[in-house]
């Protein structure tokens, strides 16, 4: 299902494709809880506060030595991805880590003059998958629920449809093949959702990665 960032939460939340036929060109900007929270207090003089949160949030963009020193919690083993673009769509970039008991084994980063969230979610797969040696096993997590749920619940019914869908195009069909053969080549690994700036040091670590493009550091 297409995931989208709500603009008072920050969490990710998904709607189904059927809902959002029902409205061409809509795009969501909160998640259900905030519009229940939204409705509950439209007629009150006195409006909830949003409760402190002690995560990071996109627009704090922050290099990776500071995420070290800030984020301490979360697994401490596999390789974690993550990519967005600023806007959307528009320029954007990847990041991959592979840690082995805290301890980096590899990274790799990159950018996009005009590309989208999704593919480059779906890109930092590819490539973080990448730094792993052949016959390991480990976790790739990404905080992109569309992306698991894309490898490891539908692409094989698209692929045997001829990659196809009765809801319309695939989209990023190019890198959501790459991404399922390489999956399929390298059983030893599995794909795992995490929650988004949710203080997890290494999935902030790889945010951090995939905003470089954005700073004069790394």
């Amino acid at each position: 299902m297409p995931e989208f960032t709500c603009t008072t939460c920050d969490d990710t939340f998904s709607l189904s494709e059927a809902i959002l036929d029902r409205y061409p060109g809509w795009t969501p900007k909160q998640c259900m809880n905030c519009r229940a929270t939204k409705e509950k207090t439209s007629g009150s003089s006195t409006k909830k506060q949003p409760k402190p949160r002690s995560t990071v949030t996109r627009n704090e963009n922050l290099p990776v030595a500071e995420v070290l020193d800030r984020f301490h919690d979360g697994p401490m083993t596999g390789v974690f991805t993550d990519g967005s673009s600023v806007p959307n769509p528009g320029p954007g970039g990847w990041g991959a880590v592979y840690v082995i008991d805290n301890e980096i084994w590899g990274q790799d980063h990159g950018q996009d003059p005009d590309t989208t969230n999704n593919r480059m979610e779906l890109l930092a797969l590819i490539r973080g998958i990448d730094l792993v040696p052949e016959g390991e096993t480990t976790t790739v997590f990404t905080d992109s629920r569309l992306a698991v749920q894309t490898i490891n619940e539908w692409a094989r019914g698209w692929e045997r449809a001829g990659w196809k869908r009765k809801t319309g195009p695939i989209k990023n069909l190019d890198l959501v093949k790459e991404l399922y053969a390489k999956t399929n080549q390298r059983p030893e690994i599995k794909l795992e959702w995490v929650k988004a700036h949710a203080g997890n040091r290494w999935n902030e670590y790889a945010d951090a990665l995939s905003t470089a493009w954005q700073r004069d550091e790394l």
